[in-house]
């Protein structure tokens, strides 16, 4: 890993944490990879599943709940992180650095979309998705960091993050901006809006397309007791939230003091810093209230720290920055 970037941190205050409903245990299959931290996972229209691992390898698993297959696709330059599987069939690839990369499954070639923003290169291109029109649209974590330090941003604590949208130009706008941690973000069913996740924030928004508040932003769930990583649609229309981990109660305490305590502790290695939890746990959202209305919460010891999810196969699919290995359980009922 290259040398840690120096951070500008502030003095910030936390969300507040508001409880959910308790979600029930699972019984957890997990799918050993040829490879680490598979961050993201979606499904095509023929039953593949899609991931990328922290090496840059796109793989590719065939149907069922144990995969016989895993195949290589492609490599990006950069960490792949959120993907998409676009209306044509091609795979949007986010990279971290890098950008925006679109894969075509047939031939394995990738072809760079978007590097640049308003002449500023990409550095933490996060997740991906297309409204029902065909409009792509993306997020940026930090422009302040790559993965390599996405702890950088947290000890930070600066709404450096953004939502992006594609135009057929090939030029790429900002369309919210001053996110914490922007992160996963999905249509909801009726495409009259995405939701996306600030990390940070420990909120879910909604960016309205259609309608009377098109161009706006409304919240949709505010003070989550765990920091929501990426999101997918569920086939009843329900907005699945991976929750990565609960808080770390020392980033907490530190949030609101000195920022020079921040700045000394980043100098310091990784393993005297505050870590984050390996549990499984996702959370299923009403697209319209905001209630919570399934979910998962468990821990194993091979899998953890949920960063993508995905339904297939009558399946909850899972991905990790924190594992080896694919994760699935039977899509849990509602609450």
């Amino acid at each position: 890993m290259s040398a840690k970037p120096p951070i500008d941190p502030v003095r910030w205050k936390p969300p507040q944490i508001d409880p959910l409903p308790d979600v029930p245990s699972a019984r957890l299959t997990v799918v050993p990879l040829p490879g680490d931290a598979p961050e993201d996972v979606v499904v095509d229209a023929d039953g593949n599943l899609w991931t990328g691992l922290v090496d840059g390898r796109i793989v590719r698993l065939s149907p069922g709940d144990a995969p016989k297959d895993v195949d290589v696709v492609a490599t990006t330059e950069g960490r792949p992180l959120g993907l998409h599987v676009a209306h044509d069939g091609r795979i949007l690839v986010c990279t971290s650095p890098g950008g925006l990369l679109a894969l075509d499954p047939a031939a394995g070639r990738l072809d760079t979309l978007v590097a640049d923003v308003g002449g500023r290169r990409l550095t933490f291109c996060s997740n991906v998705t297309q409204s029902p029109d065909g409009t792509i649209y993306f997020t940026e974590s930090t422009s302040a960091f790559s993965y390599a330090h996405f702890k950088g941003a947290a000890f930070e604590a600066r709404p450096r993050g953004s939502l992006f949208r594609l135009d057929a130009d090939g030029t790429a706008v900002t369309v919210v901006a001053g996110l914490y941690f922007a992160n996963g973000v999905t249509p909801t069913a009726d495409g009259s809006a995405l939701v996306f996740a600030e990390t940070l924030g420990r909120r879910l928004s909604k960016y309205w397309l259609t309608g009377e508040r098109a161009g706006t932003v409304t919240p949709l769930v505010e003070n989550l007791p765990g920091m929501p990583d990426n999101l997918s649609t569920g086939a009843d229309g329900r907005i699945w939230c991976a929750m990565v981990s609960p808080p770390s109660a020392a980033a907490e305490w530190l949030a609101p003091r000195s920022p020079l305590l921040r700045r000394l502790l980043w100098r310091l290695p990784d393993r005297l810093q505050p870590t984050l939890k390996p549990e499984v746990w996702a959370v299923a959202f009403d697209p319209d209230s905001g209630e919570a209305v399934a979910g998962v919460r468990t821990e194993h010891p091979r899998f953890g720290l949920v960063t993508g999810l995905v339904e297939a196969h009558g399946r909850l699919w899972m991905g990790t920055i924190g594992f080896p290995a694919l994760a699935h359980c039977p899509l849990p009922a509602p609450l």
